[in-house]
C-alpha cells in the first residue's frame, strides 16, 4: 500500500496525523506503517477467508447465502444490467484486481525485469514450469472424471499470501529472492489470464467482440493524440467491459487490457515542470487579496505535477490500496464460504479433484520450478542470482504454490457443479496453507541467515 509522504520543509503546516498529538502517535501512523508492509493485506485475506467460512457454516449460514444472491441491477432507459451480488464482486470488482495485474505486467515488460530478457529467462521458465508440472499432475490425477476441466486452478500463485510467507522468513531468505518470486508471479498472472481468455471463456459472440477490438483502436488512437482525460478513459474501460461481458469472454480481461494501454511514460519532463514551478513560485505572494488570487498558477502546477508522475502510476497509486484492503478480501468472503459438514470433508478427501489440485499446488509448482530452472541454468541461458542457492529456489518454489486468490477465480469458471467447486475449494484452502508452511520451513532451514531486502 502507497503511504503519503508528510510535509517536510520548514513553515509547512503538517496534517492531524502527522501530529504528535497521542492518538496520531500511538495509533494513526503505527496502523499506516503497518499497512504499508507486505504481509497487512495477507492477513486482511486471511481475517476474510476465516470469516467466510465461519458464516457459512453458522446458524446464519442462509443470511450468507441470500447476500450474495441478492439482485442487483444498473438501468438508464430500456437498457438494464443486473446481477447478483456475487455476480458483481466476481465479474464487476475482480475487474479491477485485474486492471492492477496489467498495470504490473506493463510495468515489468517496460521498466522491469521482463524488460531485460537475460535476467527475466530464469524467472519466466521457472513461471512456466511452475504452471505447466500442476496442470500435467492434475490431469493425471483427474483427468478422466467430471472434474478434468479444473486443470488450471492449481497453476495459480497468489502474489499476496506468496510474499507474506516470504516475508515472514525474511531473515533466512536472500535479498535477490523477493524480486524472483515477484517476476515469477507476475509471469504466472500473464499464464492465468491466457488461461481464462481462452480455455475458461464461454461460448464466443462475435459482434460484441469485435465492438471490443474496435473500442481498443479507438484509445490507442487517443493516445496517439495524446487526449489525458482519466475520465474519458475510465468511462471507455466501463465500456470495454460490458462489450467483453456480452462477447463471451470474462469481462475481468478487459481490466487486464486498460492496464496494457495504459501509458508508463509521464507525458510532462521533470525538468520542464521544475523550471515552471519555479517561475510560479516567483510569481506569486503568500498573502494574496483575495486568497484565491493566484489560484490559476497553483492549479497550473497541480496539473503539471501531476503529469510529470506515469499514468501507470497513478492508476496504480490510487487502486492498489482498493484492490489489496478491499477488493480482494470481498473476493474472498464471497467465494471461499464452503460448508464443511462431515459428508463434504469426506468427500473431498476422496475427491481427485481434491487429490489433483493439493498435488498440482504442493508438489508440482515446486517440482516445475526447480525442473524448468536446473535445465535453463544447466544449457547455459541463464544463471541464478549471486546469494540464491538450488535451497533457497526449492522453498521459492513451494512458496509459489500458495494459489488462493487466483486459484479460487478460476475453480469458480471451472466448475458449474457446487459439490466439485466445494471440494476444489477445500483443496484450495488446504494445499496453500501446506505449500506456505513448506515454502517457510525450507527458507528457514537454510545454511546461514540473511535478511530480505
Amino acid at each position: 500500500m502507497h503511504g503519503e509522504t508528510p510535509p517536510q520543509g520548514p513553515g509547512l503546516r503538517h496534517p492531524w496525523a502527522y501530529t504528535d498529538r497521542f492518538v496520531p502517535r500511538t495509533v494513526i501512523r503505527p496502523l499506516q506503517a503497518f499497512l504499508q508492509t507486505a504481509i497487512a493485506s495477507s492477513l486482511l485475506l486471511l481475517a476474510a477467508v476465516v470469516v467466510a467460512v465461519v458464516w457459512a457454516n453458522s446458524p446464519w449460514k442462509d443470511v450468507y447465502h441470500h447476500l450474495l444472491e441478492t439482485e442487483v441491477g444498473l438501468g438508464v432507459g430500456s437498457w438494464r444490467l443486473s446481477g447478483s451480488v456475487h455476480f458483481w464482486i466476481n465479474e464487476g470488482l475482480m475487474t479491477l484486481f485485474f486492471l492492477v495485474v496489467g498495470l504490473e505486467i506493463k510495468r515489468e515488460l517496460t521498466v522491469g525485469e521482463l524488460r531485460r530478457w537475460r535476467a527475466a529467462l530464469l524467472p519466466v521458465v521457472a513461471a512456466i514450469g511452475g504452471m505447466t508440472v500442476p496442470a500435467l499432475l492434475y490431469l493425471a490425477v483427474a483427468g478422466g472424471g467430471p472434474g478434468a476441466g479444473g486443470w488450471g486452478v492449481p497453476m495459480a500463485t497468489d502474489i499476496a499470501f506468496a510474499l507474506g510467507a516470504l516475508t515472514l522468513a525474511a531473515a533466512y531468505a536472500p535479498a535477490n529472492l523477493k524480486p524472483l518470486l515477484l517476476t515469477l508471479a507476475i509471469v504466472d498472472d500473464i499464464g492465468a489470464i491466457v488461461v481464462i481468455a481462452v480455455f475458461y471463456a464461454g461460448g464466443v459472440n462475435w459482434l460484441p467482440l469485435e465492438e471490443a477490438v474496435a473500442l481498443v483502436a479507438v484509445i490507442l488512437v487517443m493516445r496517439s493524440m495524446h487526449i489525458r482525460s482519466m475520465p474519458v478513459y475510465a468511462a471507455l474501460g466501463m465500456l470495454l467491459w460490458y462489450f467483453t461481458l456480452r462477447s463471451g469472454v470474462h469481462p475481468t480481461v478487459a481490466g487486464v487490457v486498460m492496464g496494457l494501454l495504459t501509458p508508463a511514460v509521464a507525458f510532462q519532463r521533470p525538468a520542464a515542470v521544475s523550471d515552471e514551478a519555479r517561475r510560479i513560485a516567483d510569481e506569486t505572494v503568500d498573502q494574496p487579496q483575495p486568497p484565491d488570487a493566484d489560484a490559476p498558477a497553483w492549479f497550473r502546477l497541480a496539473w503539471l505535477s501531476r503529469e510529470v508522475v506515469p499514468p501507470l502510476t497513478r492508476v496504480e497509486h490510487a487502486l492498489l490500496p482498493w484492490t489489496s484492503f478491499v477488493i480482494v478480501p470481498l473476493f474472498a468472503l464471497a467465494n471461499a464460504g464452503v460448508r464443511l459438514s462431515g459428508p463434504t470433508i469426506s468427500a473431498a478427501l476422496g475427491s481427485t479433484v481434491t487429490l489433483g489440485i493439493v498435488l498440482g499446488l504442493v508438489v508440482g509448482k515446486p517440482v516445475g520450478v526447480l525442473l524448468a530452472s536446473g535445465l535453463t541454468v544447466r544449457a547455459g541461458a541463464a544463471e541464478l542470482p549471486g546469494d540464491v542457492g538450488w535451497g533457497d529456489l526449492t522453498g521459492m518454489g513451494a512458496t509459489a504454490g500458495v494459489g488462493f486468490t487466483m486459484s479460487l477465480f478460476i475453480a469458480e469458471l471451472a466448475f458449474e457443479d457446487p459439490a466439485l467447486l466445494g471440494e476444489a475449494k477445500i483443496a484450495i484452502f488446504g494445499a496453500s496453507i501446506l505449500a506456505g508452511i513448506i515454502g517457510y520451513l525450507i527458507l528457514r532451514i537454510s545454511p546461514s541467515p540473511r535478511n530480505l531486502a
